[in-house]
């Protein structure tokens, strides 16, 4: 694909294209070779989290509103905002008789439970010792160090994203019934693009798949449809910064350095017979285009869209993920 070589001028973001056949298209299952999924997939669990675990939105977690309960890889945890923003998490039952602190009340920026009034104001308190957390301005995170079981580190890797301010991000969540690995690995194949998610994507073709672990990047043709006729060709990269993380970032075409970062955070502890992972999956777009600033001011119109489009992608492939834990429990996966 080309460069937009003037990108002072105005370009058109569409191209039409003929109408799609769904069954001519060249089939991709001899290039979606599961060893080059699988080598893929185990460089992405040998790089280091730090202990780290998307737990939601920022905007989720809001100064003066209620308390948000998670739980993450068993481990039942409460977050909130202090007074003046800061984000507070720790363990998700009250320390005097275990109510659930998820549903109790934040009074100025402190953790009161509806039980009996206790009051936590993220400083450690008769056993209950806070969790680190970290607000990336996007998404918040939670350090678990008995979950995650590796050398904890002060920060988790947050991958590299549009400038502050430049970008309009929503968040979309749903929950499968899978381990972390079953996301990661639908990630880190884009051969079914085309074929799995007919209704959103077109003319994908993985130009080069990762060469190693110094090159580890699969870098993408595609098409991305707007109508039957109407599409938006761009060039991806997919890499894996961390065990439960996958960015998507453009790289050429319209929406050059928008990302799409998907992050699998297990709900249930680890070897679960029904294993449960939350994917949480951040969209920051963003354009060199005059006009985007139009899209930054409608940001709050714009995100129940954003969130409905990722919705519609994640409701085939939480089945993608699911199917190959499936397979993997019972002996019968073929990678």
């Amino acid at each position: 694909m080309s460069d937009r070589a003037d990108r002072t001028g105005w370009t058109p973001p569409l191209r039409r294209r003929r109408r799609s056949n769904w069954a001519a298209q060249p089939p991709t299952w001899q290039e979606a070779r599961p060893a080059v999924i699988s080598d893929a997939l185990k460089r992405a669990s040998s790089r280091p989290s730090g202990n780290w675990f998307v737990v939601g939105a920022s905007r989720d977690v809001r100064a003066g509103g209620r308390p948000c309960g998670r739980t993450v890889g068993g481990v039942e945890v409460v977050l909130w905002r202090s007074e003046t923003g800061g984000l507070r998490a720790g363990p998700g039952a009250c320390p005097h008789l275990g109510a659930p602190l998820r549903d109790s009340r934040v009074v100025c920026g402190t953790l009161v439970c509806h039980w009996h009034g206790l009051s936590l104001d993220g400083g450690s308190f008769a056993g209950w010792d806070p969790f680190p957390a970290y607000d990336d301005g996007v998404l918040v995170w939670v350090r678990l160090d008995s979950v995650g079981g590796e050398d904890p580190t002060e920060r988790p890797v947050v991958p590299e994203r549009p400038t502050a301010g430049s970008g309009v991000d929503a968040v979309f969540t749903a929950v499968g019934r899978c381990e972390p690995q079953d996301v990661v690995a639908n990630r880190l194949d884009p051969w079914h693009g085309s074929w799995f998610h007919p209704y959103s994507f077109v003319d994908l073709t993985v130009t080069r798949p990762p060469l190693g672990e110094e090159d580890d990047a699969f870098v993408v043709d595609v098409s991305f449809r707007l109508t039957d006729r109407l599409v938006v060709p761009v060039r991806a990269e997919f890499t894996a910064p961390g065990p439960r993380t996958v960015v998507m970032r453009i790289t050429e075409g319209e929406g050059t350095t928008s990302v799409v970062e998907t992050h699998a955070t297990p709900l249930t502890a680890e070897g679960a017979d029904r294993p449960r992972t939350a994917v949480v999956e951040a969209v920051v777009a963003a354009s060199d285009r005059r006009g985007f600033a139009v899209a930054r001011a409608a940001a709050p119109a714009l995100r129940p869209l954003m969130r409905r489009t990722a919705g519609r992608l994640w409701r085939d492939d939480l089945a993608y993920a699911e199917r190959r834990w499936a397979l993997r429990s019972t002996g019968r996966f073929p990678g």
